[in-house]
């Protein structure tokens, strides 16, 4: 079963959308913040990552430049409640392989990650 480490600094977000996953089969793990994240994802190995990208003390964008620079090369999806014109090209730029606004819409989060799991 697919391992998702979703990373966000709201427990509320991180459980809702941590429940609705795990009862579409997925083993979800959770972080609260781009540095555990970071941690984690090196340590956990999860298949997909889903970033929060506006969290205090180190936010989306820099966690996934981390995370690129130490050559963890896990599909990350961008997640954000403040879209703003240009950010889906400044997340593919921090090295997000995609992109969506909150509310999630879960199946289309779902596609997205079906799509990234059985890329080449």
């Amino acid at each position: 079963m697919p391992r998702i480490l979703i990373i966000d600094d709201n427990e509320d977000n991180r459980d809702v959308l941590a429940r609705r996953l795990q009862r579409r089969g997925f083993d979800v793990i959770s972080a609260d913040g781009g540095r555990q994240g970071i941690q984690l994802a090196s340590d956990d190995s999860p298949d997909v990552i889903l970033m929060d990208m506006n969290m205090p003390e180190l936010d989306g964008w820099d966690a996934t430049r981390q995370l690129r620079q130490q050559g963890i090369d896990v599909p990350v999806i961008a997640l954000t409640a403040h879209a703003m014109e240009g950010d889906r090209q400044r997340a593919l730029e921090a090295g997000c392989n995609d992109y969506h606004t909150k509310p999630v819409e879960l199946d289309v989060l779902l596609e997205t990650i079906e799509t990234l799991l059985n890329a080449p």
